[in-house]
């Protein structure tokens, strides 16, 4: 009988497969603070690094002195000055409600819900665009080219998510690959499911391909469950 697939064994979470993460930085938007007045001021203390995370990390200081962290966009600097409400300029920088947000504005760290913090649109390099205003609702193109409407009240930053170019250098050495995979705790280096033998993959015991459809059920047992996982489709996008 075989051992339990590397799917089971990362769903145990075993150190090996520990999905904490050593962030120092939680990344969110005092809501409260920002929707308690039209115009709220603060300036960036400090860009930071952040482990395990591709985009850099800007420390916001507000008029009181409480700080808090947002996913820094493209143009960012030490000392600028950041506007937050619903009088705010559109500036890279500065918080707004997506409703305030003409058409065509580039946003990110968007709320999905307001008060969320900004769940949306944190990966390097990445923008959602506002593509039309309907009431209380602002209607954005996410990177993914997908349409989804969101309350106007939402919060968001004005301008791309910075770090855009991380994935252009080649890695070069395994060693370096290693090093970056382990700050995100995953695998490394990872058997392709083919190459193994049955007892090990259900993928495994070909010779040169799999053979078969690699979609499965979304109520496929733990054993079987690896591939494309309730796939509503496959093969590459026409455009």
């Amino acid at each position: 009988m075989g051992r339990r697939i590397r799917a089971q064994r990362i769903g145990r979470g075993s150190p090996t497969f520990k999905a904490s993460l050593r962030r120092k930085f939680a990344i969110g938007y005092p809501s409260m603070i920002i929707r308690s007045s039209n115009l709220v001021l603060g300036y960036v203390r400090e860009l930071h690094h952040d482990p395990g995370r591709g985009a850099p990390v800007a420390e916001i200081a507000l008029e009181d002195g409480r700080t808090f962290a947002i996913a820094a966009v493209e143009g960012l600097y030490v000392g600028q000055i950041i506007e937050m409400g619903a009088d705010a300029s559109i500036k890279p920088g500065n918080i707004i409600p997506l409703g305030r947000a003409p058409e065509g504005t580039v946003v990110s760290m968007v709320e999905l819900k307001p008060g969320d913090g900004g769940k949306l649109v944190r990966a390097p390099g990445t923008y959602a665009t506002v593509m039309s205003q309907l009431g209380d609702k602002t209607i954005l193109l996410m990177p993914s080219k997908k349409m989804v409407e969101l309350s106007s009240k939402s919060l968001a930053v004005v301008g791309t998510v910075a770090g855009g170019g991380l994935h252009d250098k080649p890695f070069l050495k395994a060693g370096k690959k290693y090093h970056w995979m382990k700050a995100k705790h995953r695998p490394y280096p990872r058997t392709r499911g083919v190459a193994m033998v049955p007892a090990f993959h259900p993928f495994g015991g070909t010779r040169k391909k799999l053979g078969r459809p690699e979609t499965v059920s979304r109520n496929a047992p733990p054993g079987r469950k690896v591939g494309l996982i309730s796939a509503r489709r496959t093969g590459r996008k026409k455009r």
